[in-house]
């Protein structure tokens, strides 16, 4: 059990560094990229199951805090999702100036919100 447990765990970490990673590639022109997403999804699916086998395992789990990662975890995979099909409707339109200052904040946002939860997960 406590192999399958670190190689979510692991897959955790990758997912983290792929959203994090990916924003800082695009922080001097903020976009929302693929990476963010796949990373996101990873970080959600690898959480969910990493909560499923400590709880198989019997450890001490904080429920709370799992509940908010698990929040900000999904915000950031809607925001990536919306953000990836604003672009490719901006590329569709004429007038994408609009469309892209929104993904302008949300690649920031997905951003912000990956380093509030490391926060979270390492200070809580």
């Amino acid at each position: 059990m406590t192999a399958a447990i670190d190689i979510f765990l692991i897959l955790h970490f990758i997912g983290l560094a792929a959203i994090i990673g990916s924003w800082m590639t695009v922080l001097r022109a903020p976009r929302v990229i693929p990476g963010m997403l796949h990373g996101a999804i990873l970080q959600v699916v690898s959480g969910l199951a990493l909560v499923g086998l400590n709880e198989a395992n019997d450890a001490t789990l904080n429920h709370t805090k799992v509940a908010v990662k698990l929040v900000i975890a999904v915000v950031i995979l809607v925001l990536a999702v919306v953000g990836l099909r604003q672009q490719k409707a901006t590329v569709a339109s004429e007038s994408g100036v609009a469309v892209a200052t929104s993904t302008v904040t949300l690649a920031q946002a997905i951003g912000i919100l990956a380093v509030a939860n490391v926060i979270i997960a390492v200070v809580w």
